[in-house]
């Protein structure tokens, strides 16, 4: 009864253990901002933006609403200087950096 209850337990925990380690997207979308944003801005809720004109992400949701965001970053992302590169995000993109913003209100 007891290696039965024991195997059983093992094959749970084997089964749980693929999506407990699975990044949530939250995480992915901080990896996103991580490689794809904070050479510009801070993608903190402390941090400085390295360059200083780059807004800190944590202030987005002051200037518009996280969920409005999604259409702009599926069309692209286009501003009127130089040092911002155009973006065009994958809906799956989107969703995680969005769950990511989300996080820093």
């Amino acid at each position: 009864m007891f290696r039965y209850a024991l195997r059983q337990a093992l094959i749970g925990l084997f089964l749980i253990t693929p999506a407990l380690a699975a990044p949530t997207a939250e995480q992915r979308g901080k990896a996103f901002a991580r490689t794809n944003c904070a050479r510009c801005h801070a993608i903190d809720r402390v941090s400085e933006s390295p360059l200083t004109i780059a807004p800190p992400l944590r202030t987005l949701h002051r200037r518009y609403p996280i969920e409005t965001l999604g259409e702009a970053l599926a069309e692209g992302i286009y501003t009127g200087h130089a040092d911002m590169p155009a973006f065009e995000l994958s809906p799956d993109q989107i969703h995680d950096l969005l769950s990511y913003l989300k996080t820093l209100e």
